[in-house]
This record gives C-alpha cells, structure tokens and sequence, in this order.
C-alpha cells in the first residue's frame, strides 16, 4: 500500500523549520549555506559560537 503523501508527522514539519532557519541565519551572517553547515560540523551549534566564527568566516 501507498504512503499518504498528505499526512506529515511531526519531524516533516521539524526538518521544514530547520531547512527555514539555516537559510535565515545565512542570509543574516552574509555567508552561504554550505559554509555555514561547514561551521556546524567544526563548531557545533552554538548559536554564540557560530556568530563569531561566521564573522571570522566572512573576513
């Protein structure tokens, strides 16, 4: 039988707002997505963290 595509759980619509709020603190450190997920693999995700090394990142 056939998933139904209509019905979403919970880490659907969790994946969507992690998707939503890579993109909107890229945009708002002036950096791509891939470097900022390059950040997160040797950072972590510490916003605090990710902050100063994205404003190292741009310089």
């Amino acid at each position: 039988m056939a998933d139904d595509k209509g019905k979403r759980d919970l880490s659907d619509r969790e994946s969507a707002e992690d998707v939503y709020k890579v993109d909107c603190f890229a945009n708002k450190m002036r950096i791509s997505v891939p470097q900022l997920h390059e950040l997160i693999r040797k950072h972590g995700s510490d916003r605090e963290t990710l902050e100063r090394e994205s404003r190292k990142f741009r310089a």
